[in-house]
């Protein structure tokens, strides 16, 4: 697996991070940055708490996935209730 970095990021002259470079476990978002963060499928813009490696809309219970410490909100990334009712539940 190789993942793209940002320029200047990272070990080595391609760009790339190598994977034994990356966090590993549990990401704890910033609580600065969580405050700041919210449903984008929303007009309004709800808050989203943290739940495990998901941001959850308090308003919706849409999840968000956190993939090494960086939350995905973008429309194509979300979690339905339901799956995200399953997801949390399993835990």
């Amino acid at each position: 697996m190789r993942v793209r970095s940002y320029r200047g990021v990272g070990p080595g002259s391609d760009g790339l991070l190598h994977p034994r470079c990356l966090p590993q476990g549990r990401q704890v978002i910033d609580p600065d940055l969580l405050k700041i963060l919210a449903n984008p499928l929303e007009p309004d813009r709800p808050p989203l708490r943290e739940e495990g490696d998901y941001l959850v809309c308090t308003k919706t219970g849409v999840g968000f996935p956190v993939v090494g410490g960086i939350p995905h909100l973008l429309p194509e990334d979300a979690i339905p209730v339901e799956k995200m009712k399953e997801i949390l539940s399993a835990r």
